[in-house]
């Protein structure tokens, strides 16, 4: 709808994952290199958690596109509390066939793939998203899976991926081996106020648009206003896209994005406390207050040179002399006598 007038080749700010518009900040650069490494070096067990909106799911697709054509990998994406037999669900991961089977059919079906991959030179991934939903059962159930790994033969490697709820899970006691198999945990973040801004550009830039487009206060209140969770940065910037574009803007401004803000609030879905400009300028002031008072409470007061010297120990190795020719320094008795013992005389 709004593409045409801001010169975009497609929407910038879709919620559907899409590797393309991946932003590789800090994080998740970070992120990706570990699962990468972890795959890639063949190790059995990888665990990535992250708040919801973080940008689990495209980070996951990029994976998968770097991986290329030597690995096999299987994805399951719909988990729930009613999961039922994992079994069915890793069979219909690969594409095999699971219906009118039971466990041990399926198990040892699956373990002739897995030898299957392995004897062409493939390597099996077995990816599960949203596996924070997933019972300590089913859990184990997984690590037993891995248990078809044997010796140097590693045919099958696994990818748990959750919200922070999971890491929390693989604490309790009852799921301690699997959690010892753990090999790279990594950690999604939403983005600071800086990467918040590049990403907003990013994807404007991806979409083909100019990326000053959003005015760098709007920009600002964007990260306030979504506490840099990407999906909620793109629901804020989808919404800017129509509100310009249904006011003949060209532009996207401060007012546009707090205004947004607050009729994201009135439906009572989004919190209750909306960022503009002012508020933004009252933030700043009173974090500048405390900084101010935090530094005046470690700094130590500061002593008078003359208050100093009126505290040193006087030097009474010496005297000072007035003559009509000028000042004479003379050396008192004392310690004359200590330099004449010093140089033995």
């Amino acid at each position: 709808m709004y593409e045409q007038h801001f010169g975009l080749r497609a929407a910038p700010f879709s919620l559907l994952p899409d590797p393309a518009y991946l932003f590789q900040s800090r994080k998740h650069q970070l992120a990706l290199s570990m699962l990468e490494y972890a795959v890639r070096n063949q190790l059995a067990l990888s665990v990535i958690s992250g708040e919801v909106g973080c940008g689990k799911t495209t980070l996951i697709r990029q994976l998968m596109n770097n991986l290329g054509e030597s690995f096999t990998v299987g994805l399951i994406s719909n988990t729930h509390r009613a999961f039922g037999n994992l079994m069915q669900w890793v069979a219909l991961a690969y594409g095999l066939p699971y219906q009118g089977k039971d466990k041990v059919q399926l198990y040892q079906e699956f373990v002739e793939f897995l030898c299957a991959q392995y004897a062409a030179g493939k390597r099996t991934l077995l990816i599960v998203d949203e596996s924070q939903n997933l019972d300590a059962e089913i859990l184990e159930e997984l690590r037993l899976l891995t248990n078809v790994n044997a010796d140097d033969h590693l045919v099958l490697q696994l990818l748990l991926v959750g919200q922070p709820e999971l890491h929390e899970i693989l604490k309790r006691h009852e799921l301690r081996q699997l959690a010892q198999r753990i090999s790279v945990f990594a950690k999604l973040e939403p983005l600071d106020e800086r990467e918040t801004a590049a990403y907003v550009r990013h994807r404007m830039e991806a979409a083909g648009g100019d990326p000053g487009i959003f005015h760098k206060n709007a920009l600002r209140l964007i990260y306030w206003n979504s506490g840099g969770v990407p999906r909620v940065i793109n629901t804020l910037c989808e919404l800017a896209l129509v509100y310009a574009y249904a006011e003949g803007k060209g532009e996207i401004d401060a007012l546009l994005i707090a205004d947004i803000a607050r009729d994201r609030i009135q439906t009572g879905l989004y919190g209750d406390k909306v960022h503009d400009m002012r508020s933004l300028r009252a933030e700043s002031a009173r974090r500048r207050r405390e900084k101010a008072d935090a530094l005046s409470d470690t700094v130590p007061p500061m002593v008078p040179a003359a208050v100093e010297e009126e505290n040193q120990e006087p030097d009474t190795s010496f005297s000072l002399s007035l003559t009509p020719e000028g000042a004479e320094v003379l050396e008192l008795p004392d310690e004359m006598e200590r330099r004449r013992r010093g140089s033995g005389r």
